[in-house]
């Protein structure tokens, strides 16, 4: 039963134990503890701050990538698109001296055939008259004795042939 019970002396040299260790906890230890814990905590608001300053500084990393990005993208865009335009005056330029090509050669062309088909109706009449000359010849020593008569030979001579072609 005494375990129960403990005596008053040994209770007073426990509260003075107490006591004494209470002091010296307070007067040494706590303010270590308190400076330690302190210390912890300013460090730890530190970490706080500088995880804080961090993030606001990848935010606005994030953003000025964003924005270079999109500068790029339209960048991008308005260099497709002047590309494009160039390609398509490129197209239309080089249509355009084809078509311009074209129609010297076509001129051209037409000229030549022009002045072939005056130099062959030309030569065509050359030719006629010449053959008209000789069948004159051949009907005045036999048939035509005057002029007149041999013109209006050659003449009708002609419109035939002119009728036939």
């Amino acid at each position: 039963m005494e375990l129960f019970k403990p005596d008053f002396g040994l209770i007073f040299w426990m509260f003075v134990a107490f006591a004494i260790l209470f002091f010296v906890l307070y007067k040494w230890g706590w303010p270590a503890i308190m400076k330690g814990v302190e210390s912890r905590a300013d460090l730890i608001d530190k970490g706080v701050e500088y995880a804080q300053n961090a993030k606001e500084q990848l935010d606005h990393a994030r953003e000025q990538a964003d924005k270079t990005l999109a500068e790029a993208r339209k960048q991008q865009a308005d260099m497709l698109r002047e590309a494009d335009r160039m390609k398509t005056q490129i197209i239309d330029e080089a249509r355009e001296a084809a078509r311009k090509e074209a129609a010297k050669v076509m001129d051209a062309a037409k000229i030549s055939i022009a002045q072939e088909r005056k130099e062959a109706e030309k030569q065509f009449r050359n030719e006629v008259s010449a053959f008209a000359l000789d069948i004159a010849t051949k009907v005045v020593k036999g048939d035509l004795a005057d002029k007149q008569q041999q013109k209006k030979l050659v003449d009708s001579l002609i419109s035939d042939m002119e009728k036939q072609n």
